[in-house]
């Protein structure tokens, strides 16, 4: 048996920019700046970031902050014309809101062996209300061609010290310089925070004295800091991501304390501790949490006398799910009751899930509400407290020394399974009596999907039929149970759509029950072969469980989260009677990522003129680190071509 194995050895990845014409180390505009018209190091950019620049401080007359801006970008070809509309948010409140000046906008062209510089007239600076919160200024630089370089500045001032000047180094075009310096005067105290998996290539930081004046002869020492980064890839959105403000490389500021010239101290950070205290008493959470149920009321004695902890555990959580409607909303700080929830049926996932805990917790179950934030709404902040981060809350519960994460929101759930949306790496378990505390979120087993597919082949009629079996457990069973439970009459429909030469029949689901933790079904199939002379052609991959690789950037510079580990299973076999006889069949193969963290295994044999294929994929990690995605990329091609490509040659005898 011929055998082709293919071996992935991590070694390290390294990208680097070729070297370019483009002026990357100021504003300045030079002669090659415009005349460069391609950036080779990602030919799919429409326009590029050549340099930009930040500066934020604190002015003496006024103590407010001030950030002045300056940007110098490429446009490429028309599809990057949108980088020459600039929108610039401006914060406000009821008193006082942030203000734009200064705002100058050149854009050069060369025209007949000339340079053009075209100024943007004041004019075409509009300015509109955005919402109660926001104010919105627009402009677009004018004459905008393919090969245009535009540069904008302008300055920022805002009151807002707890809303100091954030930097982001990354946008969704490539960066070849991004630099930002600001100067903090000691009376503000800020967390900082670098987000993201691109390192700085500048991180500076020093001391000026008395930088900042105050009365009577009072001042500050200043914080003077200075970040920089250099050939920053574009952040594109690809498939296997939560939410990108995760990963977009960014410095974010956090007001900590502020010290006033008169000795008066505030402190904006809370501790964990004073934040339990706080949850403890907060309407919609902590004393929500400590309302008394009736268990009576809800179960009969034959439950309430359940000796099986477990058992018992798994009633309360279906009876939540079953009698108790999620009204699609988080909002889990606004005020919601239990009581509410009872009267109405229907509520927002704090009280859903309060109502689970404080009936376990009735039923003497050892459970903890725990606070999450969603994958869409990004990860919570670990080094400090941020309760905003939070918009969910999920209740776990102790039984027999084991733990279960539970959430009632979806009457599909099996037992200890959360919803995908939930898988977001940590949350934060309250204990209002020993203190919270993190704890990992995750996915307890693989999810997997089975495929057996048993052919026969009728020499006569050249048709092909058979049967076909699937087998799905967790979230690719959650997803198949809302269909088919939901509507099973369109569930039929469009698995039929999905092979419209195939004919379909004797469907058949085998579990009954939509809480199960698995999903499988039967059917009939029946179509004809492919014929090629006396020859036939035949694709052994009925079902594909990947039509396209959905990794296709140069480079990925955030981690591949598929949420779950992964497990795929296709055992294809057909009889081919009497009347053909194999020509050609793939070859088998055996592929590894590094670290064993995942295989691929492809192999085909005949036996007694029986042709039986036996294709394996295994992710053996929820999340993989941006280094493994160049491996990633080569193996996801591997199985794609693997079921598009393999065919298997027939021949009459």
């Amino acid at each position: 048996m011929k055998k082709v194995i293919f071996i992935l050895f991590l070694l390290p990845c390294i990208y680097t920019y070729s070297q370019s014409k483009f002026n990357s180390n100021s504003y300045s505009v030079t002669l090659a700046d415009i005349e460069t018209n391609t950036f080779d190091k990602d030919s799919t950019a429409n326009a590029l970031v050549i340099y930009e620049e930040g500066n934020s401080y604190v002015d003496q007359s006024d103590y407010k902050l001030h950030t002045e801006i300056k940007r110098k970008i490429k446009i490429l070809n028309k599809e990057g014309f949108d980088k020459a509309t600039v929108s610039v948010y401006l914060y406000k409140n009821k008193n006082i809101t942030e203000d734009i000046e200064h705002i100058l906008a050149t854009t050069y062209n060369k025209l007949n062996g000339k340079v053009i510089k075209t100024q943007l007239e004041k004019e075409h600076i509009y300015k509109e209300e955005y919402n109660e919160n926001y104010t919105l200024v627009k402009f677009t630089l004018p004459n905008i061609k393919e090969g245009s370089v535009i540069t904008y500045s302008y300055k920022l001032d805002t009151p807002f010290m707890f809303k100091y000047k954030g930097w982001n180094f990354q946008d969704d075009i490539p960066t070849l310089y991004s630099d930002y310096k600001t100067s903090i005067p000691g009376n503000w105290v800020y967390n900082i925070k670098l987000v993201g998996y691109k390192a700085l290539d500048t991180n500076t930081s020093n001391l000026k004295k008395n930088c900042l004046e105050g009365p009577n002869g009072a001042s500050a020492d200043c914080s003077i800091n200075h970040f920089a980064m250099k050939d920053i890839p574009a952040f594109i959105e690809e498939d296997y991501i939560t939410n990108k403000y995760n990963y977009l490389a960014r410095v974010e500021y956090e007001l900590k304390t502020f010290r006033g010239f008169d000795g008066t101290v505030n402190d904006y950070t809370k501790t964990w501790e004073s934040v339990d205290d706080e949850l403890k008493a907060e309407l919609s959470i902590g004393r929500q949490l400590s309302k008394s149920v009736n268990k009576e009321d809800f179960f009969n004695n034959q439950i309430l006398s359940e000796p099986n902890t477990l058992k018992k555990a798994e009633i309360i959580y279906h009876y939540v799910q079953d009698n108790f409607t999620w009204n699609e909303e988080y909002n889990i700080f606004k005020d919601h009751t239990i009581k509410d929830l009872i009267k109405n049926k229907s509520g927002n996932v704090s009280s859903i899930n309060i109502l689970l805990h404080n009936l376990l917790k009735a039923s003497k179950i050892d459970v903890k509400p725990v606070l999450i934030s969603t994958r869409s709404n990004g990860f919570p902040t670990k080094i400090f407290p941020v309760i905003s981060d939070f918009n969910y809350l999920i209740v776990q519960a102790t039984i027999n020394n084991k733990t279960y994460l539970l959430d009632a929101t979806d009457p599909y759930l099996n037992f200890g399974q959360l919803p995908f949306r939930c898988l977001n790496k940590d949350g934060r378990l309250l204990d209002f009596k020993n203190g919270s505390k993190w704890i990992a979120i995750n996915a307890e087993k693989p999810s997997s999907v089975l495929y057996k597919v048993q052919l026969n082949l009728d020499s006569k009629q050249d048709i092909i039929q058979g049967t076909v079996e699937s087998h799905r457990t967790g979230y690719h069973a959650l997803s198949s149970k809302k269909s088919y439970y939901s509507n099973n009459e369109s569930y039929v429909k469009n698995l039929k759509n999905r092979f419209p030469n195939t004919e379909i029949t004797n469907h058949i689901v085998n579990n009954k029950d939509k809480k199960n933790s698995s999903f499988t079904e039967s059917y009939n199939i029946q179509y004809t072969s492919e014929k090629a002379g006396s020859n036939i052609y035949l694709n052994p991959f009925f079902v594909k469980f990947f039509k396209e690789n959905p990794f296709k950037l140069q480079e990925r510079t955030y981690p591949i989260d598929f949420g779950f580990k992964d497990y795929y299973n296709y055992i294809f076999s057909i009889d081919l009677g009497d009347d053909y006889v194999v020509l050609e069949k793939p070859e088998n193969i055996f592929l590894k990522l590094p670290n064993d963290k995942g295989q691929l295994f492809f192999s085909t044999a005949v036996l007694n003129n029986t042709i039986n294929i036996s294709l394996r994929i295994d992710f053996k990690e929820p999340i993989y680190e941006i280094e493994y995605y160049p491996y990633l990329k080569e193996f996801m091609s591997k199985i794609v071509d693997i079921q598009n490509n393999s065919l298997i040659l027939l021949k009459k005898k």
